[in-house]
């Protein structure tokens, strides 16, 4: 996860130098272009078909950064191994394309192109994972107190202030920002180079420490100077300081260690790095350089116990913890801060509150006082009054008593008569809702009446609607008659018989269901006839005689019956049998009888046929 954020800050800074117009869009043509780049560096084979899939449209329009971010993630950063690839030429890529637009400082250049990329990097590194990506001041500070211990020139004071009062920091500002601190000390190109590599080797590279130490040999036992090398993990040591050519490596685990090892053999300042397999001796130039190793080996112990690869990350994650921590306190003071505030302007107007009480507490108390006088001058005068009073009321008591005998009289004498008048009055009351009752119950009836009429009219306009509709079918049933059989002259006289007895029918209300249903009857049994009769013509047409029998192979000369169709029995004038079924069909409901004896009696003219 470290290398995929790593690589998308990278692929980041990429993609928005080619958006010239700063709309958060990039053409397809620059992206297919960029995609094919990134699969150059990063070792992983190209697909076109792939890349013409994703950006399917034939037109160069834009697209943003989260239209990209699918293809990227399925068809580069998923593919990425680590290992198999070189991290600097994608950072050099990358910076490539967004230096040539971004990075144009307004001070003379002090910084080198190469010294510019590897602080990009580092300031891509200590930046967190939140974009637009920027450094806060203490991060950018902790870079630049970094690169100005290992030079001779340190930055002012007055310099860190000025940064810490900005807010966070954007990578072409940090190093124009650099540029100026080190154009005003004057500082040297070579001087700085060297620093700005030493801190990126350290911060990105994982270095933990690398220097020039004497190692003895484990074959011939001679003792040679070695440049090494401490990475989290592994202790590696080359021929030359260019790193070149490697001699070997050491593998720092848990189950390594290191000793102080007393001066022999002329060499002094020894230790040793003992492994499970092998016992590595080495001299230092001095003890603290040797104090130093020994600390840095017993710190890449630890962080390849522990699982992790960079010492700097470790550190950054804890400056991060500290910085969210001091943000937390610093709130928590400002919201104590505030607290007290409003406790302090909250005691103060209850100070105002108790003060206001207080006098009201005063004037309360001396108008109570003379309240209290007032209220015994009141009752002093009362008194005298109620006594006067008193002898009037003792006179005006005996005055109300012959009143009140005479009044009693009269009050049971009221009583009496009130007592009458409300007997009078339940009287009334009771036929008055008598008389509530029987209009209520005839206003029922009415209503229950004219509810009744309006179904019986409903009812006689249903009968009308069916008696017509009866009407229209006999009508129609008579039209198709008459066009079949066109020398029916009886049926119509039957029709015309049927037609006056429903005339008489609408006279009697009583009797029109009755005659309805009668001639639904007639109309199923005039339809069974018509069957029956469709039947009977089927038998007469195709008569079968005794002994008769299908027709054998030899009498295959036979010629074939014909069955007549449906069109050609209708087309046929009716028979005498088919004139006395349709007859029937128009007789009443005695008549039917006799039809039926006819239908009974036709078997026996077929079979004398």
């Amino acid at each position: 996860m470290a290398l995929r954020a790593a690589l998308l800050k990278s692929i980041w800074y990429a993609f928005t130098s080619l958006d010239t117009e700063d709309s958060g869009k990039v053409s397809k043509s620059q992206l297919k272009v960029l995609s094919h780049n990134l699969h150059s560096v990063l070792r992983i084979p190209h697909d076109p078909a792939a890349l013409e899939r994703h950006f399917s449209d034939d037109d160069d329009g834009p697209v943003s950064s989260q239209g990209y971010m699918p293809y990227l993630n399925q068809f580069i950063l998923d593919k990425v191994t680590e290992g198999t690839f070189v991290k600097e030429e994608v950072d050099e890529l990358c910076w490539t394309l967004c230096s040539k637009k971004n990075y144009r400082p307004d001070t003379p250049r002090v910084l080198t192109n190469q010294d510019a990329l590897r602080l990009w990097c580092l300031f891509n590194f200590l930046a967190d994972d939140k974009y637009p990506l920027t450094l806060v001041p203490e991060e950018a500070e902790y870079l630049l107190r970094k690169v100005s211990s290992v030079m001779t020139v340190e930055l002012s004071c007055v310099e860190f202030e000025e940064l810490q009062s900005r807010d966070a920091l954007s990578v072409w500002t940090f190093l124009e920002l650099v540029n100026a601190a080190a154009a005003s000390r004057d500082a040297d190109a070579e001087s700085l180079s060297m620093a700005v590599e030493k801190v990126y080797r350290e911060m990105v590279g994982n270095v933990l420490k690398e220097g020039y130490l004497w190692k003895k040999g484990h074959l011939r036992r001679n003792w040679t100077e070695r440049w090494f090398c401490l990475k989290p993990g592994s202790f590696s040591y080359y021929a030359s300081e260019d790193g070149k050519e490697c001699k070997g490596v050491i593998e720092i685990d848990q189950n390594c260690c290191v000793e102080v090892l007393s001066d022999r053999d002329g060499k002094r300042c020894m230790f040793c790095v003992k492994t499970l397999n092998k016992t590595f001796e080495i001299s230092a130039p001095d003890s603290r350089q040797r104090q130093e190793w020994i600390t840095a080996l017993a710190t890449a112990q630890r962080l390849s116990a522990s699982g992790r690869s960079s010492l700097h990350e470790e550190l950054k994650a804890r400056r991060r913890d500290q910085r969210e921590e001091r943000e937390r306190r610093h709130s928590l003071r400002e919201e104590e801060t505030r607290r007290l505030q409003e406790l302090q302007e909250e005691r103060e107007e209850q100070q105002l509150e108790l003060k206001l009480l207080k006098e009201a507490q005063i004037q309360t108390r001396v108008s109570q006082k003379e309240e209290e006088k007032r209220r015994s001058r009141q009752q002093e005068e009362l008194q005298s009054a109620l006594e006067k009073q008193l002898l009037q009321a003792q006179e005006a008591r005996a005055n109300l008593r012959a009143e009140v005998a005479v009044r009693d009289l009269e009050a049971e004498h009221q009583r009496r008569r009130i007592r009458e008048l409300e007997d009078l009055h339940h009287r009334l009351q009771e036929a008055l809702e008598q008389q509530i009752r029987a209009r209520q119950e005839e206003e029922t009836y009415r209503y229950t009446q004219t509810r009744l009429l309006a179904e019986e009219e409903e009812k006689v306009k249903s009968l009308l609607a069916l008696q017509e509709e009866q009407e229209e079918q006999l009508q129609q049933t008579q039209r198709e008659k008459l066009e079949l059989k066109q020398e029916m002259d009886k049926k119509s006289q039957d029709l015309s018989e049927a037609q006056q007895q429903l005339d008489k029918v609408r006279a009697s209300r009583r009797r029109v269901d009755q005659d309805i249903v009668a001639a639904q009857r007639k109309l199923r049994q005039a339809s069974t006839s018509v069957k029956h009769w469709n039947v009977q013509m089927n038998r007469l047409m195709h008569p079968i005689g005794p002994g008769e029998r299908r027709a054998s192979s030899g009498n295959l000369l036979a010629p074939p019956v014909r069955v007549p169709s449906v069109s050609e029995t209708e087309s046929r004038p009716p028979t005498k049998d088919q004139q006395n079924n349709l007859e029937c069909e128009d007789n009443s409901s005695g008549e039917n009888m006799d039809c039926g004896n006819n239908e009974n009696t036709e078997p026996t003219d077929l079979e004398a046929e």
